[in-house]
């Protein structure tokens, strides 16, 4: 009989303990006369939060498990700035879940959002056009690369903008996001050898093979042209008023093809000259018609 009655004093004990846990955790907490969130609610809260930290950890991790350790330390800084992002849209999800009336949160800060969102539009544009650099590796320092008709080898990849330097010594300020809004050519992708060439014509009437010699011979022996491949000539169009030539050849720095490509003007000039090889002038018949009365 006396652990009968001990046994239901426990019990009584133990439900009135979770009736006074119960109604601990829903007591509410107002904030302003529209949102209302329970005890229970912020433990919810707070485990959702808790739950992705690990996941952002996690995902930060596999990330950057490939990059360098010089790109790890911007990477960082991207994550520090989307994860306060992150947590924002988490934590109104999670209320509007357990029942929190999340509409006068948005309806309180809408204006205020808006201004900041147009605000920094541009500058997000630029840190997210930065991550996508740092992740795909599409551009490395030491690249020279166009854009917007503009060469420069870059110097310097930050989160917003990469600095490069032309070949003039000017610094180029390229903002991020104009590698997704305009066509990025990276010239040395592929390796530091290009391709260059320049275009010459000649009179009518030439002898076609010396031409051909005579540019071999200019870039062959210039010293910044590589030997393999072996540079070409390509004859591409009878014109208006010449016999057009393309001389191809390989560089090993492009950053500085305007130098080789003018000494190599040079050379083409002097030959032709000494074997007699004429650049003709742009020529025009007119026929002048009189009308006699």
């Amino acid at each position: 009989m006396i652990q009968d009655l001990s046994k239901i004093e426990e019990t009584i004990t133990e439900s009135s303990a979770w009736e006074k846990t119960r109604d601990f955790l829903s007591l509410h907490v107002d904030f302003g006369k529209d949102i209302s969130i329970s005890i229970l609610d912020l433990l919810v809260v707070i485990t959702v939060i808790f739950i992705t930290t690990l996941v952002l950890r996690l995902a930060l991790r596999v990330i950057t498990k490939k990059l360098p350790e010089e790109d790890k330390s911007k990477f960082n800084v991207v994550y520090g700035y989307f994860r306060w992002l992150i947590y924002i849209v988490i934590l109104l999800i999670t209320l509007h879940s357990v029942g929190v009336n999340v509409t006068a949160v948005f309806a309180a800060s809408a204006a205020l959002l808006i201004g900041v969102g147009l605000a920094l539009q541009t500058l997000f544009q630029d840190i997210i056009s930065g991550v996508f650099i740092l992740i795909d590796q599409s551009v490395h320092v030491g690249d020279i690369i166009e854009i917007e008709g503009k060469v420069g080898r870059v110097e310097e990849i930050k989160l917003r903008t990469t600095r490069a330097v032309t070949i003039d010594n000017k610094v180029l300020v390229i903002p991020n996001h104009l590698y997704l809004t305009n066509s990025l050519y990276n010239w040395t992708q592929n390796g530091s050898l290009t391709r260059e060439s320049v275009e010459v014509g000649v009179a009518y009437g030439s002898d076609v093979q010396l031409v051909k010699r005579l540019l071999l011979q200019a870039a062959s022996t210039h010293p910044d042209v590589i030997s393999e491949p072996e540079p070409s000539v390509i004859f591409t169009n009878f014109g208006d008023s010449s016999l057009n030539f393309k001389l191809v050849f390989t560089l090993a720095d492009s950053f500085k093809a305007q130098f080789p490509k003018s000494d190599i003007r040079f050379e083409i000039d002097k030959l032709f000259r000494e074997h007699n090889v004429t650049i003709p002038f742009p020529q025009r018949d007119i026929h002048i018609i009189s009308n006699n009365q």
